[in-house]
């Protein structure tokens, strides 16, 4: 399988995403870009998790749907063709860090998946949903993680 390269102009792999991006800034998704996603692909899905929060993996964001020749997102929005699903924190889009207070900086994964045709989730759906139903349908993924404490 293939890799797509999964980046972010706000932050590089494995460093703090910036304050504006966490629930208690401005609460705006971050931008991204990517490129490798293969020419088969139907439709790509993204999907933001904290696996280090307390009551076990938290969703941060996914979007399903999102056109494949798009190549990345502006600050702030839904990527092309793409449709936002509810959150952990119960709200359609995107929701930002916000570990607990003290904790060690948590992992946030930034996943993107080129998938070979669609995927059906539901409208809330936790990472497991979504690890499951693009599982056979993978043709190629990119990671990018965020780190965030307060």
């Amino acid at each position: 399988m293939s890799g797509i390269e999964l980046r972010s102009s706000a932050f590089n792999d494995h460093s703090f995403v910036p304050r504006r991006h966490a629930l208690e800034g401005e609460n705006t998704s971050p931008p991204l870009a990517w490129s490798g996603v293969p020419d088969e692909a139907s439709e790509l899905v993204l999907l933001c998790e904290d696996p280090d929060a307390p009551s076990g993996t938290f969703v941060h964001w996914v979007v399903v749907g999102i056109d494949p020749k798009s190549g990345g997102v502006e600050a702030g929005r839904c990527p092309q063709g793409g449709t936002e699903l509810v959150n952990g924190f119960g709200e359609r889009g995107w929701g930002g860090p916000h570990p607990p207070p003290g904790d060690e900086a948590h992992r946030y994964f930034f996943r993107l998946y080129a998938l070979s045709e669609p995927c059906v989730l539901p409208d809330a759906p936790g990472a497991d949903q979504v690890h499951q139903a693009v599982d056979k349908r993978q043709l190629a993924s990119g990671n990018l993680v965020g780190l965030y404490q307060r």
